[in-house]
């Protein structure tokens, strides 16, 4: 029989994709921290070429961030931030009845020693339903000392400087957990 445990707390992680950056970084920043905590990790902007998927309704060129929040969240909180990034796109989005383009693109993700969970509004084969409109889609597994991507991973989690700077930011959540004094911002 397997005992049911509570898992170690997870990195909360965060996309932001936009083109338009000035009109709205460091306000975008200071909200997400008064959700989230204080960041851990803020990465420079980092070109966003490998779909055009985004295009139209963000602009051009879109460029994205990776975040990493401080307070180590429990797994279950992957809805409530979902949930709050939605609200946070929403407003700031055109209104609906001119068009209701988003601003930016905000995706929430789980980073834990053994995968990357992010948060999706979309149902598909290989994601889980969570609760309250909200699926976790299993994007990549540690294994063998490495990154392993899936059928499915999005083409740039894949990309190699994507997935060093998830190694380091696992590396960092490996030592967050192992000694759990309070992390420090970088500086």
């Amino acid at each position: 029989m397997s005992i049911p445990r509570t898992p170690d707390p997870a990195l909360l992680v965060l996309s932001v994709l936009s083109a338009r950056w000035g009109e709205f970084w460091p306000g975008l920043l200071a909200d997400l921290e008064t959700a989230f905590g204080p960041t851990l990790f803020v990465s420079e902007p980092m070109d966003f070429t490998v779909t055009g998927y985004y295009d139209a309704e963000l602009g051009t060129p879109i460029q994205r961030r990776m975040l990493a929040f401080s307070r180590l969240v429990a797994h279950e909180f992957l809805v409530d931030a979902k949930l709050a990034t939605n609200e946070l796109e929403r407003s700031a989005a055109t209104p609906p009845e001119i068009g209701g383009r988003r601003l930016y693109n905000l995706d929430p993700g789980l980073l834990t020693l053994e995968r990357l969970v992010l948060a999706t509004g979309k149902n598909f084969t290989h994601r889980i339903y969570l609760g309250n409109r909200v699926w976790a889609d299993l994007t990549m597994i540690w294994t063998g000392g490495g990154w392993f991507t899936l059928p499915w991973t999005f083409a740039d989690y894949a990309a190699p400087s994507m997935l060093a700077l998830l190694t380091r930011l696992r590396a960092r959540y490996k030592d967050m957990i192992q000694n759990p004094a309070p992390a420090q911002p970088d500086a």
